[in-house]
């Protein structure tokens, strides 16, 4: 301090202190770091409700997943019940031989169960015709013109100039000719030369071979075969029907697999059968597919247990809820179906109303367990009944799919939920984007107030330091003097 007189004056105090001009915002003599208390006062006025908008939005976000979820499974779900859910579903049959060297049998939903007694006699077969031996081989040179072929009632041309009129040219103009209804031609070479040989590709004993030439130079001529007139070719096999007999009835087919005989049955011919001696084909229900159809029934569902489960269950060892807990739609869907499947069917068979009834039980965790065996003696016993368990009009997978057709249809309990949740996602998305703007607005207009305050605080302090600067320039009086 410095005294006049014996007066003591204390030095001038600034009236704001001056910000650090390395502080971030405050440059060039500002007092107030704009920027970064603007940022902070609009994050705290706002932060109450950013953070329910966001925590809002997790929540549908989550329960709009969580949907997609159960949506997909209902509908893979119902994907396993198109094998089970109507009785032509049951239609599929089984045909077996009981000498399947000789013939194997298939059959379709239109067949008759039952058995039946079948003798193959003769095996369909297919022309071969084969030439004399040509000496010169396969270069030989056999002439120009024109080749008309028929196999059957189909017919085609090929026309032969010197650039093909070899045994090889010939033979490979045949197998290329357009309109080729299936004759092959093949040089097979012999110790006495090449010969030609004109094959059918369709067997039956109306599917001839016939050859006629025209035109050229002649020499085709040679090669004309018709069964009156064989020419140069030997038959080496004879087109033929098969001949089978069923029931002591026979029948002619002109090919080996033979489709007319029983009615939904096709049987594939292999060889003869020993004469008086007949095999036997057996049309019965496929129960192999149904049992299938059912153990694909019983994994799907148990796929939709645990989907129930994940959505809508509480994991005590990790206190983890389902992100559908308590949701009545899951709930909901969840106990009709349940009710379904564990419940009994009327109008089905009494002693198959149940899916326990033909081994279809429910374990502790709500799935199911499938016993093969007594699934399979279901089957053989009662296949009627456990079609009419699956597939009439109160069957089990007839009612599933009635249920899970009307949750999964437009403007259905799934699809209502779904609108909801977007509609409440879209309107949390505005609210965001309103709680922008209005920060936004609110940044703006507090840069605007507190830069205007800045400026004045920089003012004062300019002001404060020339006063400072003025008092210190002061002359020095009282003590300094004296000390002279």
């Amino acid at each position: 301090m410095s005294t006049i007189g014996t007066t003591t004056v204390a030095p001038t105090t600034p009236v704001v202190s001056v910000a650090s001009s390395s502080s971030s915002g405050a440059t060039g003599g500002s007092v107030i770091d704009v920027s970064s208390l603007v940022s902070q006062l609009v994050t705290a006025t706002y932060a109450a409700q950013v953070a329910n908008n966001a925590s809002q939005t997790s929540a549908v976000t989550t329960q709009i997943s969580a949907l997609g979820a159960l949506k997909s499974a209902l509908a893979t779900f119902q994907g396993a019940l198109a094998t089970l859910d109507t009785p032509t579903s049951f239609n599929a049959l089984t045909a077996s031989s009981s000498d399947q060297s000789a013939f194997t049998a298939t059959a379709d939903s239109s067949a008759v169960a039952g058995t039946y007694s079948v003798g193959v006699t003769q095996l369909a077969q297919a022309q071969q015709l084969v030439s004399t031996a040509f000496s010169g081989g396969s270069d030989t040179t056999i002439g120009t013109g024109t080749l008309a072929l028929s196999l059957g009632g189909q017919s085609f041309t090929v026309a032969i100039d010197s650039t093909d009129n070899t045994l090889a040219g010939i033979a490979a103009a045949i197998n290329s000719a357009t309109g080729n209804p299936g004759i092959t031609a093949t040089l097979v070479q012999g110790l006495d030369g090449a010969h030609l040989v004109l094959a059918s590709a369709q067997t039956g004993a109306g599917n001839t071979i016939q050859v006629s030439a025209s035109g050229g130079d002649g020499g085709l001529a040679q090669l004309a075969y018709t069964s009156a007139a064989p020419g140069i070719y030997t038959q080496a096999s004879a087109p033929q029907d098969a001949i089978v007999s069923i029931a002591g009835v026979s029948y002619q087919s002109a090919s080996n697999t033979v489709t007319g005989a029983i009615s939904g049955v096709t049987l594939n011919l292999a060889a003869t059968t020993a004469a008086g001696s007949n095999a036997t084909v057996t049309v019965s229900n496929d129960t192999s597919s149904v049992a299938t159809n059912i153990s694909n029934f019983v994994a799907a569902y148990n796929t939709l247990v645990q989907t129930f489960a994940g959505l809508g269950g509480y994991d005590a060892s990790s206190g983890t809820a389902g992100p559908m807990l308590g949701n009545a739609l899951l709930s909901g869907i969840q106990n009709q179906i349940e009710g379904v499947v564990h419940g009994l069917i009327s109008g089905a068979s009494s002693s198959d109303n149940s899916l326990a009834s033909i081994g279809v039980t429910t374990q502790g965790d709500g799935t199911l367990a499938l016993s093969a065996s007594a699934l399979q003696n279901a089957l053989s016993s009662n296949f009627t009944g456990v079609s009419q368990l699956f597939s009439s009009t109160n069957g089990i997978a007839a009612q599933l799919n009635t249920q899970l057709t009307a949750a999964l249809a437009n403007s259905g309990p799934v699809d209502s939920y779904s609108q909801t949740l977007v509609q409440q996602n879209n309107t949390l998305t505005q609210q965001s984007t309103d709680l922008t703007n209005e920060e936004n607005a609110l940044t703006a207009s507090m840069t605007q107030q507190f830069s205007a305050l800045n400026t004045l605080l920089s003012s004062l302090q300019t002001t404060s330091a020339y006063l400072t600067q003025a008092f210190s320039d002061l002359p020095k009086v009282g003590g300094d003097n004296n000390s002279n």
